[in-house]
């Protein structure tokens, strides 16, 4: 079969390029290895520069909120309570457009549902893993196509994006000498349980050290009946890792009782981690990983995309986020350069270094460094944080972060458009 683009990975980066690409007119399918698509994962945000794109693409406010609600507030809170660093966040922060806080499971299936929608029920084929890619003397490229059945075959096209994430068997082909995941001894557990939403009503709330620290925030409007919200929260605790992870996968559903006592004495009058956590119905294990850097995302015809370009610690909250970005900056790029290899090139050009580097910050905490700090010079217990950490740094910590992950506020309100209304791609090479 012949296509202008073909993507390896239906994640949400690959979605995200497929309905980028029709929507500048630019034929594609996806392949995507599991056999069916359910609503998987726990709760994701989306950062108001994703947020902008998504409303670029068509995806409304209205859908969003089937999935999620806007985030209010961030903050960090010292272990008595009080708080370290609070801000507001969105619109009410000054943004043109909102974060979103949703669940990463159904806003993956809304992804899906637009694609199917808009681009056809073939455009995403299931069952089938891309294993790889030979490039072609006239500059093609061939993705070698493993269906779930064992069989084989190939899709010839102009171009590849490898959006298969952070096992990406594209990756590991344009950089075969990569070294192996890295894992910086945090464990995460992730559940999600129905209780009562504080502060706000949509608050992303952190405390801890970066030894032991927790996560939570709402991902569902409250019942009206019972005002009960579902809650994300991430559990997490500093190992030592200098033999590895010694677990066989990097995702597994565990008990509660697993690692509930790492947090047993976690009891405020205003929170209740304990009972948090164990009325979540399952909960998930995974250690707290990412990638090195690579100097490029793209071999030729072949991109990089999504965690397959940038797999990078949950810190920044971030992740979601910047695939979108990505297929957006990849858009961009067609529409001024058609389906070609200088697209690809500007793309890479664009992003490769900058993102190179916030993959390297977050490994440094990201923003939850205050958290750090506190610790470092009080053990997390205050009674007036001005007398630990002065207004004004805490301030330029947090702009500095937002300056790096692309979400400084007055720079995102005052840029254009990545894909202006109506553009679409310059040329399109038909194979």
């Amino acid at each position: 079969m012949t296509d202008n683009v073909v993507i390896a990975g239906g994640g949400i980066g690959g979605l995200a390029t497929a309905l980028t690409l029709h929507q500048i007119g630019v034929p594609c399918i996806v392949f995507e290895a599991v056999r069916e698509m359910r609503p998987l994962g726990v709760g994701i945000n989306l950062q108001p520069n994703a947020v902008r794109e998504l409303y670029d693409l068509g995806i409304s406010e209205q859908d969003l909120d089937r999935v999620g609600l806007p985030a209010r507030e961030w903050a960090l809170v010292g272990l008595n309570g009080n708080d370290i660093y609070t801000e507001p966040r969105g619109l009410l922060a000054g943004y043109n457009w909102p974060q979103y806080a949703v669940h990463r499971g159904h806003f993956h299936m809304l992804l899906h549902e637009k694609v199917i929608e808009r681009v056809g029920p073939e455009a995403v084929r299931l069952g089938s893993r891309v294993t790889g890619y030979r490039k072609h003397a006239d500059g093609t490229m061939s993705a070698l196509i493993e269906e779930i059945d064992g069989s084989t075959s190939e899709a010839t096209g102009t171009l590849l994006i490898g959006a298969d994430g952070i096992h990406s068997a594209v990756r590991a082909q344009m950089h075969p000498a990569q070294p192996p995941i890295h894992w910086g001894g945090a464990v995460m557990w992730r559940g999600m349980t129905w209780a009562k939403p504080i502060r706000t009503g949509s608050s992303f709330v952190g405390l801890g050290t970066h030894r032991q620290r927790m996560v939570f925030y709402p991902i569902s409007q409250p019942n009206r009946q019972t005002g009960l919200a579902m809650i994300n929260w991430i559990a997490e605790v500093t190992m030592d890792n200098t033999e590895g992870w010694k677990q066989r996968g990097w995702f597994r559903q565990v008990s509660v009782d697993d690692f509930l006592h790492h947090f047993a004495n976690w009891v405020w009058d205003w929170l209740d981690v304990p009972a948090l956590i164990r009325q979540a119905k399952t909960a998930f294990e995974n250690p707290m990983i990412d990638r090195d850097p690579v100097p490029t995302w793209r071999d030729g015809p072949v991109a990089l995309l999504g965690d397959a370009a940038h797999a990078m610690y949950p810190t920044g909250s971030n992740g979601g986020s910047q695939a979108i970005v990505d297929a957006r900056v990849l858009g961009a790029a067609i529409v001024e350069h058609g389906v070609t290899q200088e697209a690809l090139a500007a793309y890479d050009n664009k992003l490769c270094g900058p993102i190179s580097q916030l993959i390297l910050r977050n490994r440094g905490a990201g923003p939850f460094g205050l958290l750090n700090i506190v610790d470092e010079r009080c053990g997390g217990t205050f009674d007036n944080i001005d007398d630990v950490i002065p207004p004004e740094e805490r301030a330029e910590f947090m702009a500095g972060y937002k300056a790096a992950a692309g979400f400084a506020i007055e720079k995102l309100n005052a840029a254009p458009q990545i894909i202006p209304n109506g553009a679409r791609a310059h040329t399109l090479q038909v194979i």
